[in-house]
């Protein structure tokens, strides 16, 4: 028998390679200081490709030495206070546990067959989840684990797509498909206008509602838009409203977006892959009033319920929905099955028990613990913002409303096409030091640096150090990007 395989007969070599793995990271964690190294991308191929994939080293000692200087020396650390660039957290600890334990059953939940309490314990967080929402009882409220926000929001789409076209209305599937589209606000999601694509509607299928005042989606101009889609003969296969956009954290006024969908009959589909955390905040929830009047919610534990990565849902107030996403065969989850086959649900086959990691979370530290912590990462997301409003070099260019921060380094007498040709050089210098890691972005046409903060560890003081670390990039690059203007004149 093989002894590398984890079996019955092999449970000492299993112990010692979790515990050769769990001491390498805790050391390694111990001693780190910054959020990535500082080498550059010529050196880590050169690490990676002098590596002979032919030539096993067979000894696992070894490998995981050989494993941190490739990989633990080198990763991008998201519990560092100096990372401030994307939606990444620090995990929690029971859902590290929980992961060691999955990785080791190997558990694929499918199929019942394959799974049995995996599937209840997946099936009782769905549920409970859906409570938390507000979907009621009544609907019969269902959902299904997914590999992120991007899959939750295909599949909702895919969903709304198929729930339209199963209306009874003149013409064939493929005359109604070139007329249906999906209407979404101006900062929703990239996986908004790509599930589209997916789905096989028309390049123009994807209708851009503005924002109103606050950044959110302007109600007027939606009611304005759905009126001109039915006028030239369209069909609304949804209307999508974020809960926690990328760049401004705003969430859509959804009780008036979903009162509007209601009048038209259109599916609603709220985004909170990102503020979706505020549904265990002890003092935020009501930001999310509405959120149980949409047909399907996006939630991402893997962001702002600091759940290792995978890990995200789609609920649906309607479970008998997911009817569209149900295929069977007869080796795998015949139709005549007694037992629930989770794969019933699902757009992919072969899936990981990724819920688990939120059920041991829960069951340890309780969802309000989660919510705490959620809470503390948006208070500092208000305190940067003040900070950054405050410094006299800096310009504040949107209130935070969840845990990002639009700002530029503007000293007095900069110009606005200095200011922004100063924002990726100096997020590049950020990066290449490895000291800080911060995001850019663009809004209304200009370049902006971007805190985001899911870290409930990072404080006033760490906002303030990577600002000074910011303002001496500006200074080392001033002479550079000077000369650059100079010579693109």
């Amino acid at each position: 028998m093989s002894d590398f395989l984890f079996t019955r007969d092999t449970p000492a070599q299993y112990a010692r390679a979790l515990h050769t793995a769990v001491d390498t990271v805790a050391v390694h964690l111990a001693g780190t200081r910054a959020p990535r190294s500082a080498a550059t991308p010529e050196q880590l191929e050169g690490l990676v490709a002098a590596v002979d994939l032919d030539r096993p080293l067979g000894d696992l000692d070894a490998v995981v030495d050989e494993t941190r200087r490739l990989y633990l020396d080198h990763a991008v650390h998201f519990h560092d206070p100096g990372y401030m660039a994307h939606l990444n957290c620090p995990v929690a600890i029971p859902a590290v546990a929980a992961e060691a334990l999955t990785a080791a059953v190997n558990t694929a939940v499918e199929t019942w067959d394959q799974s049995t309490t995996a599937t209840l314990v997946e099936q009782r967080l769905v549920d409970w989840t859906a409570e938390r929402i507000g979907f009621l009882p009544a609907g019969e409220p269902d959902g299904v684990f997914t590999s992120g926000g991007t899959q939750s929001n295909l599949q909702a789409l895919f969903t709304a797509r198929e729930e339209r076209l199963s209306r009874p209305r003149a013409g064939s599937r493929q005359e109604r498909l070139a007329r249906l589209r999906v209407v979404a606000g101006e900062h929703a999601h990239f996986s908004v206008a790509k599930a589209a694509h997916l789905l096989g509607l028309p390049a123009d299928a994807v209708v851009t509602v503005p924002a109103g005042r606050g950044g959110g989606l302007d109600v007027v101009a939606l009611e304005r838009a759905l009126h001109e889609l039915a006028a030239a003969g369209d069909e609304v296969a949804a209307v999508v409203a974020t809960a926690g956009t990328t760049d401004l954290g705003v969430i859509d006024p959804l009780p008036e977006v979903a009162q509007v969908c209601r009048q038209h009959g259109t599916w609603l589909h709220v985004d909170a892959a990102y503020g979706g955390g505020l549904l265990v905040s002890p003092t935020r929830r009501h930001l999310l009033a509405g959120i149980e009047r949409a047909d399907s919610v996006t939630v991402d534990f893997h962001k702002s319920w600091f759940q290792p990565v995978a890990a995200s849902a789609l609920l649906l107030r309607e479970g008998r929905n997911l009817r569209f996403s149900t295929w069977s065969a007869e080796y795998l989850n015949p139709r005549h099955a007694v037992r629930p086959n989770l794969v019933d649900k699902s757009l992919q086959t072969t899936r990981r028990f990724d819920a688990l990691k939120l059920w041991m979370t829960l069951r340890t530290v309780g969802a309000e613990e989660i919510g705490r912590a959620l809470d503390r990462v948006l208070d500092l997301a208000g305190e940067a913002g003040r900070i950054v409003d405050e410094a006299p070099d800096m310009e504040l260019v949107a209130e935070p409303v969840l845990s990002t921060v639009l700002f530029r380094h503007r000293p007095p007498g900069t110009g606005n096409d200095e200011a922004d040709r100063i924002v990726e050089v100096v997020r590049t210098a950020l990066f290449d030091s490895g000291r800080a890691l911060v995001a850019s972005t663009v809004l209304d046409g200009r370049r902006c640096l971007k805190f985001t903060f899911l870290n409930p560890g990072t404080t006033a003081a760490d906002v303030e150090r990577v600002l000074e670390l910011i303002r001496a990039a500006a200074r080392d690059a001033a002479p550079r990007t000077l000369e650059a203007a100079a010579g693109s004149r």
